[in-house]
C-alpha cells in the first residue's frame, strides 16, 4: 500500500468546537424539517424509532472513535479503509463520503431557502440559495479556528433554543396546559381532541401504522443522525485528541438522544400530530398553530440557523476528505495543498462548487420539498455505506489492534448488530410505502462507478511512477 502525504492541516479546534461541530452536523434538517415525514409514516412511535437509531449510530461513533484515538490522521474513515482494508475501500469510502456531504449540503441549502421565504415568500429560492452559498464558503476559506468558532455559535443557538422549547413546553404540559388547547402527554397514544382529525380513529394509539408505520420512518431518521461520524474528521485538526475524541463522542451521541426524543415527545404533546403538515417543519408549525406567533416567528429564525450550521459542516467535512484523498494519490494533488491560513482552499473551492447546484435545483425545481426528498433518498443511501464501511474497517482494524486507548463495547458482536441494521435499512427502502427502490438499485451502479474510477486513478498512478 501507497505511504500518505504528510498533513499540513492546523490543530486549532479544542473539545468545544468539537462538540459542537458534531451537533451542528446532526441536529439540522433531519430534525426541524425531515421529522415532518418520519412522524407521518410512525405516528409517536417515531421516539422510538430514534432511540433505536441512536444506539446504532453510538456503535458506529465508538467504532470510529477507536480507530481516530489510536491513530488520529486526516480522512478518518477513508484513511482506516485504505490503511487496514485495502486501496478500493479506502477509495470507495472517501469519495462516497465526499458526495454524501455533497447532497446534504444542497439538501440544508434547499431547505435555508425555503425557511427564509417564511418571512419573505416573493424572494426566488435560488437567489436565496446564492446568498448564503457566497457566505458561508467565505467562512471555510479562513482558518479553521475561524469556522470552529462559527459553529460553534451556530450550534449554541440552536442547542440553547432546543432546551427551551423542552423547558416551555413541560411547563406548558405539566403545570398550565390550559395555555395550549388540547395539549396532554395522552396525545402520544390518544385519538386528536381538536382540528379537522378530531376524534378520528385512524390516528389512534401509539403505533397508528402498526410496526410498518415505524419500519418506513428509519430512512428518514438514518438521514437525521447522518453527520454525527464528522466528528472523525476533526481528528487530524483537534488539540490532543487521544483525549479530546473519546469524551466527545460520549457525550454528543446522548445529548443527540435528549434533542431528538425530549424535544420530538414535548411538542408532540403539545399539539396532536396528525394536524401538522408533512412539508413543514413540525417545529414552526406547532408554535404558529397554538397561536404563538412570536414563538414560531423565532423558531423559523432557529432552524434556519441549524439548517445553516449543518451547510457550514458539510462544507468543512467535503474539503477534508478531498484533502485527505488527495494525501492518499486517489484525487488530484491539487487538492492536498493548503493556503496560508493553514485550510485546503482548493478543496473547499471543489466542494463547494459541486454543492452550488442546488442553486439551478432551486430555479428549475419550484416545488422545493419534491426536490428535498428526491435528494435526501440518495444522501441516505451514502450514509449507509459511509456506516458499513466504518465498520468493516474497524473488524479490519481490531484484527491488527488488539490493545487500544478506547475499545468499542461488545466487540464483534456490535459491528455485526450495526451491519444487521444497516441491510435492514435497505430492504426496508425497497417498500412501495417508502418509494426508494430506484435508489436501492442504484447501489450496486455507483460502487461499480467507483470501482472504474478506483482503476483509472491506480492506472494513472502506475504511470506516472
Amino acid at each position: 500500500m501507497e505511504q500518505f502525504g504528510k498533513s499540513n492541516l492546523k490543530r486549532k479546534l479544542q473539545n468545544r468546537h468539537i462538540q459542537f461541530i458534531a451537533l451542528g452536523g446532526s441536529v439540522g434538517t433531519g430534525l426541524f424539517l425531515g421529522a415532518g415525514s418520519a412522524i407521518f409514516a410512525a405516528g409517536p412511535s417515531v421516539l422510538l424509532g430514534y432511540l433505536i437509531s441512536g444506539l446504532i449510530i453510538f456503535l458506529i461513533m465508538r467504532q470510529l472513535g477507536e480507530m481516530n484515538t489510536q491513530d488520529p490522521s486526516a480522512g478518518s474513515s477513508s484513511y482506516f479503509a485504505y490503511k487496514y482494508w485495502g486501496d478500493f475501500p479506502g477509495f470507495l469510502a472517501g469519495w462516497n463520503y465526499w458526495i454524501e456531504y455533497v447532497l446534504a449540503g444542497i439538501t440544508e441549502l434547499t431547505a435555508v431557502a425555503a425557511y427564509t421565504q417564511y418571512w419573505f415568500p416573493d424572494i426566488a429560492a435560488w437567489k436565496i440559495a446564492l446568498f448564503f452559498f457566497m457566505l458561508i464558503n467565505g467562512i471555510n476559506l479562513t482558518t479553521v479556528k475561524a469556522y470552529g468558532e462559527v459553529e460553534f455559535w451556530f450550534s449554541s443557538i440552536k442547542i440553547i433554543a432546543i432546551c427551551a422549547m423542552i423547558l416551555t413546553g413541560s411547563y406548558i404540559l405539566f403545570f398550565n396546559p390550559s395555555l395550549v388547547p388540547g395539549a396532554s402527554i395522552k396525545n402520544l397514544w390518544h385519538t386528536p381532541t381538536i382540528g379537522v382529525n378530531a376524534g378520528d380513529p385512524l390516528f389512534n394509539g401509539f403505533f397508528p401504522y402498526g410496526i410498518i408505520g415505524l419500519i418506513v420512518s428509519l430512512p428518514m431518521i438514518t438521514f437525521a443522525f447522518g453527520g454525527l461520524e464528522l466528528l472523525g474528521i476533526t481528528a487530524s485538526e483537534t488539540q490532543d485528541p487521544k483525549k479530546t475524541i473519546p469524551k466527545a463522542i460520549n457525550q454528543v451521541v446522548f445529548r443527540i438522544l435528549i434533542f431528538y426524543v425530549g424535544s420530538l415527545a414535548v411538542l408532540l404533546s403539545l399539539y396532536h400530530w396528525s394536524n401538522l403538515s408533512i412539508s413543514d417543519s413540525p417545529f414552526v408549525m406547532i408554535f404558529d398553530r397554538i397561536g404563538f406567533k412570536y414563538g414560531a416567528w423565532t423558531l423559523n429564525f432557529i432552524v434556519l440557523t441549524a439548517a445553516l450550521s449543518v451547510y457550514n459542516s458539510c462544507i468543512y467535512s467535503n474539503s477534508r476528505m478531498l484533502y485527505a484523498l488527495a494525501l492518499q494519490k486517489n484525487a488530484p494533488h491539487i487538492f492536498a495543498k493548503t493556503n496560508k491560513q493553514g485550510v485546503p482552499g482548493n478543496a473547499i473551492l471543489l466542494s463547494s462548487l459541486a454543492t452550488f447546484l442546488v442553486v439551478p435545483l432551486s430555479y428549475f425545481a419550484p416545488n422545493w420539498f419534491d426536490a428535498f426528498k428526491v435528494v435526501v433518498s440518495f444522501v441516505v443511501i451514502c450514509i449507509l455505506v459511509n456506516w458499513g464501511l466504518i465498520t468493516l474497517a474497524h473488524i479490519k482494524f481490531k484484527q491488527k489492534n488488539k490493545e487500544t486507548l478506547f475499545p468499542v463495547p461488545f466487540y464483534p458482536y456490535s459491528n455485526y448488530l450495526t451491519l444487521v441494521f444497516i441491510l435492514f435499512i435497505l430492504a426496508t427502502m425497497t417498500l412501495p410505502q417508502i418509494g426508494m427502490l430506484k435508489q436501492v438499485v442504484g447501489l450496486p451502479i455507483w460502487i461499480l462507478i467507483a470501482y472504474i474510477g478506483y482503476k483509472l486513478t491506480k492506472r494513472n498512478k502506475d504511470t506516472s511512477k
